[in-house]
């Protein structure tokens, strides 16, 4: 329960910061995809770098997961046509419903109720790829 506690502060302090910088917004989002403004990339972009300082540190700092295991990441087989195929799904969805999972909740959380729907349709996703994992190209 602790360990709940933690991780939904940092959830809520993660969904302020997004509606703040305005990242949920479809009409950024809408910018984006359209190459019109810098905005969206901008939060991407720092928030790639973040992540990479903050492993390097974890790392060097030979920092313990809540499991207290040390952080590694994995190395996974090269594939293109699965990364193609993954992220054009992934884009697809992202510019038709103007989110992605993370901002689905958060927009819920303020008041925007139609994307319930558009939960449960990713929920069906998840669904259907469950089912089909077997047969697909990993």
């Amino acid at each position: 329960m602790k360990n709940f506690l933690k991780f939904f502060l940092v959830g809520i302090f993660f969904g302020i910061v997004l509606v703040k910088s305005e990242a949920v917004s479809w009409y950024r989002i809408f910018e984006m995809f359209k190459f019109q403004s810098f905005h969206m990339y901008g939060i991407i972009g720092t928030a790639v770098i973040t992540g990479i300082i903050l492993l390097l540190i974890a790392k060097k700092n030979h920092l313990k997961t809540t499991q207290g295991t040390y952080l590694r990441v994995p190395l996974k087989d090269k594939g293109l046509i699965r990364y193609i195929v993954g992220g054009s799904i992934f884009g697809l969805g992202w510019a038709l419903c103007g989110a992605c999972p993370g901002p689905m909740y958060i927009l819920v959380g303020t008041g925007v109720f139609s994307m319930l729907i558009v939960i449960a349709a990713a929920l069906l996703g998840t669904f259907v790829y469950g089912i089909l994992k077997r047969k697909l190209p990993h």
